[in-house]
């Protein structure tokens, strides 16, 4: 970038021996346009904003670096809890204020860290139970032509060991519809909870559906019958209470997703992903 020193630069005065034998053009103390001030202070902006960027990401490489070995909080220490808390809000000083933007909110998020008891309970069940596995958390937010609300699914992929594939054995999404209530805050109302995309293991299939044939029409309709599988449950609530609520959206932008459930429920760190449900 060029610099532009030359113009608060103050100029010397020649040597007074010097003086009576130059012209009185050079004598003069010289003027330049206002619009060439205009330029120098004005250059400083972008400058500003590229180091304000820079600082942005490396703050948030530092918070992804805290959770690394957290195993998305379950295995936080207290000086891990704290150094992460510490981290956040580094981040968060960043977007302040600022309304929600819900088409930038519109998407998939994948969960990297959470202190909330009634998520970490799903991560303690799958380190204690055998019989039980706990993949990727997501959030799925889908307001991208909306104002003022929309709806979110939290979703679990989860797996029982040599009945389910692993990893993305099954699914467990509860669905809420969001209306924002605030700058930051949306308040989310629970709608349904459902067990979907059940995919049980190769071992599962020989044993109802064996590779000799014939194949039974009985065998092959229970295989069909457990892949298209889906299990709803509405979430009931009072006539005069719904079960829901408030969640503060304390950092948003392309990649990466802070939030705080109100309350002392617990922070959340999510980055983007690519959609699949």
């Amino acid at each position: 970038m060029a610099s532009f020193s030359v113009l608060t630069t103050p100029f010397s005065s020649p040597p007074i021996s010097m003086r009576r034998h130059l012209p009185l053009s050079i004598l003069q103390k010289p003027r330049f346009p206002s619009t060439l001030c205009l330029v120098s202070s004005s250059s400083t902006a972008p400058t500003a904003t590229w180091e304000s960027e820079i600082e942005l990401e490396n703050r948030k490489f530092e918070l992804l670096r805290a959770v690394t070995d957290t195993q998305r909080g379950l295995k936080a220490t207290l000086h891990q809890r704290s150094s992460i808390e510490e981290a956040l809000v580094s981040v968060e000083s960043f977007d302040a204020g600022k309304p929600i933007d819900l088409s930038l909110l519109d998407g998939t998020w994948r969960l990297q860290y959470t202190s909330a008891s009634d998520v970490l309970i799903l991560f303690q069940s799958a380190a204690t139970l055998p019989f039980f596995e706990v993949d990727q958390v997501f959030q799925k937010f889908e307001c991208r032509d909306q104002s003022s609300q929309g709806v979110v699914r939290n979703i679990v992929r989860w797996s029982i060991p040599r009945l389910l594939e692993e990893q993305e054995g099954a699914t467990l999404i509860v669905s809420a519809k969001f209306s924002v209530i605030s700058a930051r805050h949306i308040y989310l109302e629970f709608k349904e909870i459902a067990v979907q995309n059940v995919n049980i293991s190769e071992e599962l299939q020989a044993l109802l559906a064996p590779a000799i044939l014939p194949r039974s029409s009985l065998s092959l309709q229970i295989l069909q019958f457990i892949k298209s599988f889906k299990a709803q449950v509405p979430v009931t609530s009072s006539p005069r209470r719904s079960v829901g609520g408030l969640y503060n959206l304390s950092y948003l932008d392309r990649n990466m997703l802070l939030g705080r459930a109100v309350g002392g429920g617990g922070v959340f760190i999510f980055t983007r992903t690519q959609a699949f449900v």
